[in-house]
This record gives structure tokens, sequence and C-alpha cells, in this order.
């Protein structure tokens, strides 16, 4: 019989990419996670782990146990929720970090700049922030970036502790710098760095370095930070019961692809405003043709080959995830089961915070969307 603890180890290994960080992230010394991964390696009889001068990789051995460890995970997770955290859920007035669905926040800021005439979604991005004219996104056109269909040689793999994310992470502060590290630490000098690959406006991917760049022409053309500017332009006129937060770099730089903590009310608040076409507490907050724009959806085939089979039919608009399905809904979407889902059709709009142990939405989504529709027909029957 296979020792959850065990799997933990194992866990810790293949998202740390070392026995060091593991030991780290789980407070114990290296020998016991050692020997704890060579446990669970004897009792499944094949390897685990391929040691390199970089750190581990997982086997073909492993990758296979590294899915069904993140169910076992998931499970884990449920039981000690129902069992023991039944008093410990969100509250509404507590703030919980937004994730990516602050992507969608930095995309509607983007899109208020447009209708006033501040930013050429068809200008480059250089023309804006000159700091990036030697980057990947030299001759890449803003539009471009608000719907990521950039070519970059980025990579976005959160079990990949190699994946360029991490270094991401380590330059917005979100994770901490290794000793050894002589890359980025900031927001700004991480963005200069990134180089092309492909071709820009040819096919979607996510990524979040997009929306980090939008955040920089959003500063630059308002002349504010990203914080003023949101507490400016949505905040204060929404009449958001609780402050707002951004997780910010070692030089003050906000994350604006993953740095946002709100309540969960102010953000169904938002969700609201969206779904009324940007009119809310009396006021037309955000121009409604940005929303209407975000609604209508990006170009389905561009996003078709990133591959999300949970998301059929599918585009991404200006840091958002528009489905085309029959309700129109679309989506701000977040790691860890963060998301606002507005549905016009059934006026409905779902804000949810949450810590799910998977970081994909793929973990979630299958029960997640449809239960979202169902509750859009139930009360469109009325019920």
């Amino acid at each position: 019989m296979i020792d959850w603890d065990d799997v933990r180890y194992f866990l810790a290994v293949a998202r740390g990419g070392s026995v060091r960080a593991a030991a780290e992230r789980l407070g114990v010394n290296h020998s016991t996670v050692l020997r704890r991964v060579a446990q669970l390696e004897e009792r499944l009889g094949a390897l685990m782990f391929e040691k390199l001068p970089s750190g581990y990789r997982l086997t073909a051995a492993g990758e296979e146990v590294l899915e069904l460890a993140d169910q076992m995970e998931v499970s884990s997770h449920q039981l000690e929720t129902r069992v023991f955290g039944r008093d410990q859920g969100v509250r509404g007035h507590k703030p919980h970090i937004a994730m990516s669905v602050t992507k969608s926040f930095t995309g509607v800021l983007a899109g208020i700049l447009v209708t006033e005439g501040k930013i050429d979604p068809q200008a480059l991005v250089p023309d804006y922030v000159p700091e990036l004219k030697a980057s990947a996104f030299g001759d890449a056109r803003v539009h471009e970036v608000m719907d990521m269909t950039t070519g970059l040689e980025y990579t976005e793999v959160y079990t990949d502790k190699n994946s360029h994310v991490w270094g991401l992470r380590r330059a917005n502060g979100m994770a901490p710098i290794p000793p050894d590290y002589d890359g980025a630490t900031n927001i700004f000098d991480f963005l200069a760095a990134q180089k092309k690959q492909g071709e820009h406006g040819k096919a979607f991917a996510y990524k979040t370095v997009n929306t980090d760049v939008l955040a920089w022409i959003c500063r630059r053309v308002s002349g504010m930070t990203l914080s003023d500017l949101l507490s400016e332009r949505v905040w204060t006129p929404m009449g958001a019961e609780e402050d707002a937060h951004y997780h910010v770099d070692r030089i003050g730089t906000e994350s604006g692809g993953g740095g946002l903590s709100t309540s969960l009310r102010d953000l169904a608040r938002f969700g609201e405003t969206m779904r009324n076409h940007g009119r809310f507490n009396g006021r037309q907050i955000v121009p409604s043709q940005v929303v209407e724009d975000i609604a209508r959806g990006g170009d389905p085939e561009k996003f078709k080959p990133a591959g999300y089979t949970t998301l059929p039919g599918a585009s991404y608009r200006n840091q958002w995830w528009v489905t085309h399905n029959a309700h129109g809904a679309y989506m701000a979407r977040g790691v860890h089961g963060q998301g606002i889902y507005v549905d016009p059709k059934a006026e409905m709009v779902i804000a949810r915070y949450a810590s799910h142990p998977v970081a994909g939405n793929a973990a979630n989504d299958p029960v997640t969307l449809p239960a979202y529709m169902a509750l859009a027909k139930e009360l469109m029957a009325g019920g």
C-alpha cells in the first residue's frame, strides 16, 4: 500500500525541482526527502526522477504518478475541508489573492485608455515603452499583447521549475531568489529580457508577461501607478466596500498579471459592473464599448491550437476568456480556482475565491463550468 506521506514528498520534489527545494518547503532535512522518495520508488518498482545538473526531472513513470498524486492531493484536501475546515471558508469581506483574475482588471484599464485615445491597439509596444525595443516585444503590436497572440520563447508551466514562469515569479517577488540566481530581480528587467519565438499575431498562447507589458503601457500613458489607476477609474467609482491590494516587486512595481487581492464581495461587484455593460453604482464606470468588445470575443481559430479541452470553441479577448456558448458567457480566471463568471443571458455573475491544490483550471472546469450553466438555466426557469 502506498503511504500518502511518501506521495507528499514526491510532489514536493516534482514541484520544487530539487531535493533542497522540497526540504525547505516541507521543513525537513535532505535525507528525509531522499528516504521518502526512495520508499515510494521501491513500492512502485520504478524510478520517479532523473537527476540532472540542473535538478530533478520526472521520468515517464514519474509523470504518470504525478497525475495520480495530484488527484490524491485534491481528495485529501477535500476531506480535510469537509471534516476540519467547515469554519475556514472564504468570507465576503476578507481579502484573497485573485491570481490571474488580475489580468482581466488590467485588460479593462487598457480598454478604458483605448477609448480615451491614449492607447492605439495597432501601435507597436516600443511606441509606449521604448525600453522593450530590443526585447521580444520590439515588433509586437499592442493588440497582440492584449489578446496574448505574441510569439515568445517564454513558457508558463507551473509544475516545471525550469519553466520561465518561475523566473517571472522571482522577478515579481512571489518566489524567493536562490543564492546562485543571476536573473532579473524586478518585473521591468524581466520583461526587457524576453526573447521572441515564432511570429506575432498567429495564435493564442497564455503567457503572463503579456499582461505585465500591458500594465507597463497603462502606467506610461496614464502617468500613474497601476494601483492609483485602478482606484481612480474603477474601485472608487464602483463603490467598493473594502480596499484592494497589489503585490509588488522589489522596486515597488505592481504585478499586473497576478498580484491583486480583493474581497469576494468586491470581486462580485466588479463582475456585476461588467454584466451591466460597465455601469454600476449609478455611474458609467467602464465604457460600454469596452465591455461589448470583450464579450464579442477574439478569434476561436487562433485560440484552438492552445488545446484547452475544457473550453471548446472559446477565444481570448483583452485578458478575458470568452466561451462563445449559448449564453455568451465570459470569464476572468486564475490558478487554484479564482474566477469571475459573467452570464449575460441569465443575468448572472458568479465570483469565486478558492484554494484548490491544483493550479490549472482544467482540474476543476469539468465540475465548475457545468455547474455554472445548470445554475444559469435554473435562474432563467425561475427556480
